[in-house]
């Protein structure tokens, strides 16, 4: 395999930093094919609300790994990171560059160092562990946690049923702690290649406001509102990971009529800029980047040519 091929670009940056916008201009530019790193723009049913990109941006470039779960699939880092690895290899072997593109930092750092080795979990201990939760409840099934794994359940909320669920599961299929498995060596699924990595990192205040601009867009223009009408009809758990997407909660609120929408926008508003800023933070103190934008891409060339310089270096 040549340099040029174990190159892979990754573009990192808050929700509504024009990430995406960045991607395709860099695949128009490099011969690249744009691949999702969003945790939520995997799933199908939701691309106003999840910001997936349009059918005119998948137009105009290759767009890989974007809503391909039902809504009711539980998406996960792991499964995220070998469908991502066997993206890339296969975006080189037709001696393109890929471009990785997405804000969720927990896949972002698994792409660049690495995972926990921790093996798949068969099928009945899952069910197991299902049937422990429907006989039983979430708090029991905690409790449990605290008696096997102290150190995992004093990081988790009580509440938090997916990460419960999960660090009950690897104990039974291996005997060992989840809090033991993260002591191990991390493991580099994709050890070949080159990262060169660009984000964003608007100030605070204009991604606060682009936050909000952003979603009176969605809900006024878009069809958000009927977009979550759809996916309420469906009864599908409230904790799945579409479920909780931004925007989901607060607006499913209005349609079941237990607030207004003024309401419901302003709640969703708010707690989309907590994430920003949660997002922010991460990609300040966690993402070493090659090179980094202070405003949000809205067509600057200088952007690409600061990436081209980085993806020479």
């Amino acid at each position: 395999m040549t340099e040029l091929a174990r190159k892979v670009l990754i573009i990192a940056g808050p929700t509504a930093s024009g990430k995406s916008s960045l991607a395709i201009d860099a695949a128009k530019m490099f011969d690249g094919v744009v691949v999702n790193c969003d945790a939520l723009q995997v799933y199908k049913d939701i691309p106003v609300i999840a910001a997936t990109p349009t059918a005119d941006d998948k137009r105009q470039v290759e767009h890989r790994l974007y809503e391909i779960y039902d809504c009711s699939k539980r998406g996960n880092v792991v499964d995220w990171l070998d469908l991502c690895v066997k993206e890339i290899r296969e975006i080189w072997k037709t001696n393109r560059l890929p471009i990785v593109v997405g804000g969720t930092g927990m896949y972002i750092d698994a792409l660049l160092h690495g995972v926990t080795p921790i093996p798949e979990i068969a099928a009945d201990c899952r069910t197991k562990v299902e049937e422990k939760l429907a006989k039983y409840g979430l708090a029991e099934l905690y409790d449990y946690l605290q008696q096997i794994d102290p150190q995992t359940a004093q990081r988790l909320h009580p509440n938090d049923k997916t990460r419960i669920v999960r660090a009950v599961e690897i104990f039974l299929a291996t005997g060992q702690k989840l809090s033991e498995w993260f002591q191990k060596p991390l493991v580099q699924k994709l050890p070949e290649a080159k990262f060169t990595v660009a984000k964003i990192m608007p100030s605070q205040a204009e991604l606060e406001a682009r936050c909000r601009e952003r979603l009176d867009i969605m809900v006024y223009q878009l069809g958000a509102l009927a977009e979550i009408e759809k996916l309420l009809k469906r009864n599908l758990p409230a904790d799945l990971p579409a479920m909780k997407a931004l925007g989901v909660p607060e607006l499913s609120r209005f349609l079941r009529q237990e607030c207004s929408l003024d309401e419901a926008l302003a709640a969703a508003k708010l707690h989309t800029r907590q994430y920003a800023k949660r997002q922010r933070t991460w990609l300040r103190n966690k993402l070493v980047a090659d090179v980094t934008f202070e405003q949000p891409y809205q067509g600057q060339k200088d952007y690409l040519q600061q990436i081209k310089i980085a993806l020479n270096g």
